[in-house]
């Protein structure tokens, strides 16, 4: 266990100036975003510098997390094997293995730099904060390229492990690791100008940070840092945990597949328990044991310290606005609010060493939507439907002059629909990452894009309905194997309170020709000939309310608009529309007599979340869990 799990003040019966304390706040978010900025205009990667698939993060010297703008890794790990005092200006260390993270690693490809802040106290400098940086990396070795084989017993088949390694040493790099590195990967000179570009970052980071203690002092700055983290503390458990009746709520969702075993029910459960005294208690005790595929994630070390703050941003639906909700943090802050409690080891949030994690998405993305279904019963609904927005696809193989290529893309989905709003369109959840643009991916890879927009009627029905999900054409220039690591290609995004199932993750190759053929999910190595097209469509949300109150005019607009189709607005919100495609026509009366037997063919209590069509088959033919009743 890492030697500070759980936060406490640094700076006992010493007060901050408020005005001081906004002026720090906004120094640590620019410091931040500078880290962010130089990153991704000296990294050379595309997941890097043009999907933007990492983050930065500024942890204080007891390792509490002071920005909130995103979640991070932990430092933990680092300060574990190597004590403050043995650290030295210029150092930089490094770390991916999942295991030896303290949960702050969830899959190899995720490489973390991080270099400590010195401050001269008088007998020297003295480690006073850290600047961190994170992000999913083309390849890290394995057994195939990108480091996330489907079907993996053993996290020795995803590549390289490297715990905790001073990678700069007073600010000289550590060649022979870097060797290592760059030899193990089939990307050898993105991956070391990434790492170049990310230790920089970090290092321009750490003397800006050294600037702000050396202007005001460690004992003012450090008081600051205290400040900061009990606005937080107070602010969510006014604002936000107010929100929550005090009580004990189960939900549970699934994942569908392991890329190992047949598709079935991969149970994630939360009991969220609000107690007396203003904390909340998130128990994953009923979660299904270990998978044999890779979709374990390593969540109990550290007292839960990064899903702590990995959960927390969904607590941020519960705030009076959505203009507050954007406005709130989530640092280390939010730590004390929240205990966490794990089953014993062997489950898929305790996963046993060596069990394969690449694909952890498929549980640590689950675990938001799983939180939020419990906090939804609590509060009647006042909670966003389901979203899914992660997932990895990619193509590899030679390009026109018999270079090897690989391109991988994160490709975002539809978020859910809101009690007051639809949900959003093509989201994706780390802030400021996207979709690569079609300019550059058509510049550097043998094929072409000719279709990216909006994949029809994928978002759920609903009053409010589910932002929609991506759909995506590729045609291949050369011969090529597509790859792709997703969930929800069976289930759907659920929706909350009449609101129905958002449209699952599909893949088909060469739609309408002679060799059309859906591809699972999880593929690793699915062959492509030149001119063939692959369809890629994502994840939409799920709906909020029930479709059939949803105002005419904003189904005629979705249709108009491409978002629905005329059989969508028929069939999902008995809407008749006539006339031509391109200006449909409301036909109100057929529409009131539709909406009326629509509502007569229904049975018996609804359940409170709708899992689409998927569930009933991994479920043995079942609707509804037992858990889906408010």
């Amino acid at each position: 266990m890492s030697r500070a799990a759980t936060p406490y003040r640094l700076t006992e019966g010493v007060s901050a100036d408020p005005i001081l304390v906004e002026i720090v706040e906004g120094y640590l978010a620019s410091v931040e975003q500078e880290v962010e900025t130089a990153i991704g205009r000296t990294s050379r990667s595309p997941m890097i510098r043009d999907a933007h698939d990492y983050r930065a993060g500024i942890h204080d010297r007891h390792l509490r997390k002071l920005t909130g703008r995103s979640y991070s890794a932990l430092v933990h790990p680092v300060a574990r094997d190597y004590p403050l005092e043995t650290m030295r200006p210029g150092d930089v260390f490094f770390h991916n293995d999942v295991y030896l993270s303290e949960g702050g690693i969830g899959h190899l490809p995720d490489l973390c730099v991080t270099a400590p802040v010195f401050h001269d106290v008088g007998d020297g400098p003295e480690v006073v904060a850290f600047v961190q940086a994170f992000g999913h990396h083309d390849d890290i070795g394995g057994s195939v390229p990108g480091s996330m084989p489907s079907g993996a017993t053993s996290v020795f088949e995803e590549g390289l492990m490297v715990p905790p390694i001073r990678l700069w040493d007073k600010g000289v790099p550590n060649e022979a690791a870097l060797k290592i590195m760059t030899r193990n990967s089939r990307m050898p000179e993105s991956l070391a100008a990434d790492l170049d570009a990310e230790c920089s970052a970090c290092l321009m980071g750490a003397r800006r940070m050294a600037e702000l203690f050396d202007r005001y002092g460690r004992t003012t700055v450090e008081a600051c840092f205290d400040a900061i983290l009990d606005q937080t503390t107070e602010t969510f458990r006014r604002e936000v945990l107010s929100k929550i009746p005090t009580g004990s709520y189960t939900w549970e969702d699934y994942a569908e597949h392991d890329g190992v075993d047949a598709p079935r029910l991969h149970v994630q459960r939360i009991t969220l328990t609000k107690t007396d005294d203003e904390r909340l208690v998130i128990d994953f005790t009923g979660t299904g044991p270990q998978a044999k595929g890779p979709i374990n994630h390593c969540g109990d070390y550290a007292d839960g310290a990064f899903l702590k703050k990995w959960l927390a941003p969904i607590l941020r639906n519960l705030a009076d606005s959505p203009e507050r909700m954007a406005e709130l943090d989530v640092n280390e802050g939010v730590a004390p609010l929240i205990e966490m409690r794990f089953p014993p080891p062997g489950t898929l949030v305790t996963p046993i060493f060596p069990a394969p994690t690449n694909a952890r998405t498929f549980v640590i993305l689950r675990m938001l939507g799983v939180l939020a279904g419990a906090v939804a019963k609590a509060v009647d609904g006042k909670m966003p439907a389901d979203q899914e927005t992660i997932r990895y696809t990619g193509v590899y193989g030679d390009d026109a002059d018999g270079n090897p290529y690989l391109m991988r893309e994160v490709l975002g989905g539809g978020s859910g629909g809101r009690y007051y709003a639809d949900g959003e369109d093509t989201i994706h959840v780390v802030p400021d990452s996207r979709n690569l643009p079609t300019e550059f991916s058509e510049s550097r890879f043998p094929f072409v894009v000719e279709r990216l927009g909006l994949a029809v009627d994928s978002g759920g029905p609903g009053l409010h309905r589910g932002g929609l999900g991506y759909e995506k054409h590729i045609r291949m220039l050369k011969d090529a194997h597509f790859m792709s690591i997703a969930d929800r290609s069976i289930l759907a995004c659920w929706g909350v309170k009449g609101g129905r199932a958002g449209r699952p993750f599909s893949v088909t190759i060469d739609p309408g020709g002679p060799a059309e053929r859906e591809v699972d999910a999880l593929a690793d190595a699915e062959p492509v000939a030149a001119g063939e097209v692959i369809r890629i469509r994502t994840t939409g949300g799920g709906g909020w309310g029930d479709p059939l109150d949803r105002p005419y005019d904003d189904v005629l607009q979705d249709v108009r608009w491409g978002k629905v189709s005329v059989d969508g607005a028929r069939d999902d919100y008995g809407v008749v529309l006539t006339g031509p495609a391109d200006e449909p026509v409301l036909d109100e009366p057929a529409s009131v007599t539709l909406r009326e037997r629509l509502r007569a063919q229904r049975s018996g209590d609804q359940p409170f979340f709708d899992r689409g069509p998927g569930y009933a088959r991994l479920s043995g033919g079942a609707s509804a869990a037992a858990v889906d009743w408010r």
